[in-house]
């Protein structure tokens, strides 16, 4: 049988999560909320993954502050209004598609944050244009020539922490199974961990250890107040000289595992547009085959994976746990089901998609029947 379609079981405080194969759909922006809150465009978005076959929905990057969004648009959970507006959008959601569990992404944008939508530019907002702010591990911005964003003290460091905590106990509330803290693609947690980012003189700042306080933190802070499955997504390299490695990573979720990590999802780049990034078809899987054998938590891998046979070699070759798509979710919303006809196996799908199979994947929906007379 395809290990893509296997069950895979994550762990957590509150006991196991069975994951019923190995596809999951990777957190993507959609810049589409209004004040922090969920709208139908959600609705639309998250009961159509839903119907994906894929065995993990991830919800989008979803800040834990106003100050937190990338954009004005981006998703919010931050307060009692924010919290119902998303507990009401993915409870529809849910209830268009097959039982499906979903998790997500807990995020600040540090120095990337107050910026326009992608279509819009996607440069950063002036205070007079909507923008705010920014917040950062040091006073360094994402583009040479911009204002510069406010470092972070002690005392704000705190603050967010306590934003990270309380988002997670309204997550909890909500019904979602799981959290994805981020730690990726150039926003804050990863701007701690970057010595391109992080050039502070206390103990948040300099050596690797000090570099990692923070996130380290942050992660036992959230670890503490929820028991669902909690675990982080990380930039494994910064592309550049003198940044941040994939054995730093490693390092890194060696740490995290003793805290009560349940899964690490691997990612690269986005702290500076000066990376030199070395595209190509599954170009981020060494690096989660690092993090896995250094630290032996379940490791998803992300980037460029399209192909199911593609996705089946990674599996079978130990390189990874977990095959997480984006952008092809986008294009083909239906893509584990083309995954699972070309793999001989199987997927769960709402009943009224039973009848719309082709004459040659017949037994992608197992032994359905549906009549008429």
């Amino acid at each position: 049988m395809s290990l893509l379609f296997t069950p895979y079981t994550l762990g957590s405080p509150r006991g196991p999560l069975e994951l019923a194969n190995r596809i999951v759909v990777a957190p993507m922006c959609q810049y589409s909320a209004s004040n922090g809150e969920a709208t139908d465009w959600h609705l639309m978005h998250w009961g159509n993954l839903l119907n994906s076959g894929a065995a993990l929905f991830i919800i989008e990057a979803t800040g834990v502050t106003p100050q937190a969004r990338i954009t004005p648009a981006c998703l919010g959970l931050w307060d009692d209004r924010t919290e119902a507006a998303l507990k009401d959008k993915l409870t529809r959601a849910r209830k268009l598609a097959p039982a499906t569990p979903v998790f997500i992404q807990l995020a600040h944008a540090g120095r990337k944050a107050s910026s326009a939508t992608p279509w819009e530019g996607g440069q950063l907002l002036p205070i007079d244009q909507g923008g705010w702010e920014t917040l950062a591990p040091s006073a360094i911005p994402q583009l040479e020539g911009e204002r510069l964003p406010h470092e972070l003290s002690k005392e704000e460091l705190k603050s967010i922490i306590d934003a990270f905590v309380m988002a997670a106990k309204r997550a909890d509330r909500i019904g979602i199974d799981g959290i994805e803290l981020h730690g990726a693609h150039g926003y804050l947690l990863h701007q701690f961990l970057s010595p391109i980012a992080n050039q502070r003189t206390d103990e948040y700042g300099g050596s690797f250890e000090n570099r990692i306080r923070f996130p380290l933190e942050l992660f036992s802070a959230v670890r503490s107040a929820y028991q669902g499955v909690l675990g982080i997504r990380i930039s494994a390299s910064d592309w550049m000289e003198g940044g941040w490695t994939p054995e730093q990573t490693a390092s890194f979720a060696k740490q995290l595992k003793p805290l009560g990590c349940d899964f690490v999802h691997i990612s690269s780049g986005g702290i500076s547009p000066k990376q030199k990034i070395a595209l190509g078809p599954k170009y981020q899987v060494p690096f989660a085959k690092v993090v896995k054998e250094a630290s032996g938590l379940p490791t998803i891998t992300v980037g460029l994976i399209t192909d199911p046979h593609q996705a089946e070699e990674i599996l079978q070759d130990g390189d990874a746990d977990l095959i997480a798509l984006a952008r092809a979710f986008l294009y083909k919303p239906r893509w584990a089901w083309e995954a699972a006809a070309a793999l001989n196996a199987t997927v769960h799908a709402n009943e009224r998609y039973w009848r719309c199979l082709p004459r040659e994947a017949q037994s992608v929906f197992g032994s359905v029947k549906v009549g008429q007379r």
